[in-house]
């Protein structure tokens, strides 16, 4: 009985180590795929391209964005930000083991800026398409798609600029935000203003700041306006910007 057992054992055995051989080939294949042979031209051709468009679409973020941070400062990282999209998709496509890798590094990454307007995000998704399209190989697809979206950036652009009436962004900030309201702030701010818009309005224990877009007549005026905000309070600090924001 143990010489016939013994056999039967033996054999059992070397059929499931080929059983584990051949899902161990299957995996390796299945994860390990080749990276593709990338021609070296049609790599430098899609990354001249998307830095032209990351350039492009800088220039039209600049000209008709609506954010009110530097946009020509938060626009110089968009060529850098396409180009490096189109390098890691261009050797990742093919890869699952690296694509997944890929995941796990965006998991970890974190914007240290704050991003407080949904427009600034919308362009980086911007970039990030270019050199998703490009990475991939998709030269006409991307260039359409990035021909629509900048004509309805710039038409919804162009339509705001007739619309808008306000020519300047005062942002008011105090460490007493017990003693000054926004409603103070407003009347303050008033007297001297053709129209006065609330954009925002940021309020904790320790500080409170507003931004309020305005129309104003005169240089007089702006100075009247100045004089009244600074006498609410102390603490008062406050900013002026034109409307085009285009600071250096």
């Amino acid at each position: 009985m143990a010489n016939n057992t013994a056999p039967a054992t033996s054999a059992e055995a070397i059929t499931n180590q080929t059983a584990a051989s051949g899902i161990s080939r299957k995996l390796d294949a299945f994860i390990g795929t080749p990276l593709p042979d990338i021609s070296l031209s049609g790599f430098v051709i899609n990354l001249l391209l998307a830095a032209l468009l990351a350039y492009i679409l800088g220039l039209v973020y600049v000209r008709y964005g609506r954010a009110l941070s530097n946009r020509r400062l938060f626009a110089q990282n968009f060529v850098l930000l396409a180009s490096t999209t189109m390098i890691v998709i261009s050797v990742v496509k093919s890869s699952l083991a690296l694509s997944l890798g890929l995941v796990g590094a965006l998991s970890i990454v974190r914007f240290r800026a704050a991003i407080k307007e949904p427009e600034e995000l919308s362009f980086l998704f911007i970039c990030i398409a270019i050199g998703l399209g490009f990475g991939g190989d998709q030269r006409l697809p991307t260039l359409i798609g990035f021909v629509i979206l900048m004509v309805i950036v710039i038409v919804r652009g162009l339509n705001r600029d007739r619309e808008q009436g306000h020519n300047l962004y005062v942002t008011v900030t105090s460490a007493a935000p017990a003693s000054i309201s926004a409603d103070r702030i407003l009347k303050a701010i008033e007297p001297h203003c053709r129209s006065v818009n609330l954009k925002r309005l940021d309020e904790s224990n320790e500080i409170i700041e507003t931004l309020f877009a305005i129309e104003i007549d005169s240089f007089d005026a702006l100075n009247k306006a100045r004089a009244d905000l600074r006498a609410l309070d102390e603490s008062v600090s406050l900013t002026f910007m034109d409307n085009d924001r285009q600071v250096q």
